[in-house]
């Protein structure tokens, strides 16, 4: 086995893009390709879901990668309208949304000049995901990618003070669907704080709130039942305001105990929407998302909306730059096959 990626961070968090070596997984979108990849397709012509997952083990694994690796699977947009379609992956599965991802891709797409960009100013780069269709605006100056504005679909509030049921006592979270749902709880509320120093405990909190809410009505996607169940649990620190608007600190606990390295693309996109639904964030503001690694991303809702109801459009800005590019091999004879997880 051949497997050719450039890999990204975006905010601190990877993101492994592959160029060659997947499988074709074929369908009609990339929603209906992700469906695929589970196993959930019924194509007859699908390849069998160990092939692509082969692959994607390669990949999140030692010795060629990590628990903590993330990335995406280059497929063919829905249309012509957009430019790419991606399936997002990690080492528990596939995604429905990514938000440092789609940062990622935005910038690997000009700086690989599959989406041409001026030297100076702004180019959007239109992205298919299993959840719909997703904007990159990349911001140029003197030839160079300074940054990366994600523009999420719609962001719908399911609820605001949702009591759940945990060792530390019971807490009341948030839970939005932004492509991918989201529960989010003051760390204070279970005795905890977004430091390097509790990501065990903050890991094994959220683990537990993500299945206490598994049957939850709330956590339910009533356009697309794909994008039903918690995908991450967001667990942030207030800090104090600035004069644009909200701060806070946050680690994002997703998949099986994974944790998000950034602040969390599509995990910032909720919480824009449940502080709008809050009324701490009017339009025109700014919150200022720092990571547990002390990375930032900014988000704002541009237009109006509501966050109960139809939803909000947010916006979220970062950074995305290129660690690498490899071309990974699997001997036959390697005992180890595609790796293991410690």
């Amino acid at each position: 086995m051949i497997v050719e990626t450039v890999d990204y961070h975006a905010a601190g968090e990877p993101f492994r893009i592959v160029l060659g070596g997947a499988p074709v997984i074929p369908g009609d979108s990339v929603a209906e390709r992700r469906a695929i990849a589970l196993g959930a397709g019924g194509e007859a012509t699908a390849p069998r879901p160990s092939a692509l997952d082969d692959v994607r083990r390669l990949l999140t694994r030692e010795p060629r990668g990590h628990a903590g690796m993330y990335g995406g699977f280059l497929v063919p947009p829905d249309d012509d309208e957009a430019h790419l379609g991606v399936l997002f992956w990690h080492k528990d599965g596939y995604s429905t949304a990514c938000g440092h991802g789609t940062i990622a891709l935005g910038a690997w797409a000009v700086d690989s000049g599959l989406v041409a960009a001026p030297a100076d100013g702004v180019v959007r780069v239109r992205i298919d995901v299993p959840s719909g269709r997703v904007t990159a605006a990349v911001h140029r100056e003197g030839g160079r990618t300074t940054g990366v504005t994600f523009r999420n679909v719609p962001t719908v509030v399911s609820a605001l003070k949702l009591p759940v049921e945990t060792s530390r006592g019971v807490v009341e979270v948030a839970v939005a669907h932004a492509g991918a749902c989201y529960a989010s709880v003051p760390a204070a509320a279970l005795g905890l704080s977004v430091t390097p120093e509790q990501l065990p405990e903050l890991t094994a909190a959220g683990r537990e709130i993500r299945a206490a809410l598994a049957d939850s009505p709330a956590v339910r996607n009533a356009g697309d039942p794909r994008l039903s169940g918690v995908y991450g649990v967001i667990l942030y620190d207030e800090l104090p305001d600035t004069p644009t608007g909200p701060h806070q600190r946050n680690v994002t606990v997703f998949a099986d105990g994974q944790i998000d390295r950034s602040p969390c693309g599509s995990g910032t996109s909720a919480r824009l929407a449940v502080l709008t639904a809050e009324g701490r964030l009017a339009p025109g503001e700014e919150l200022r998302h720092e990571s547990v690694i002390g990375t930032l991303f900014t988000g704002r809702v541009p237009s109006g909306g509501d966050p109960l109801t139809d939803g909000v459009v947010t916006e979220v800005t970062g950074t995305a730059y290129r660690t690498g590019e490899h071309r990974f091999l699997l001997d036959a004879q390697d005992e180890l096959g595609a790796g293991f997880l410690l």
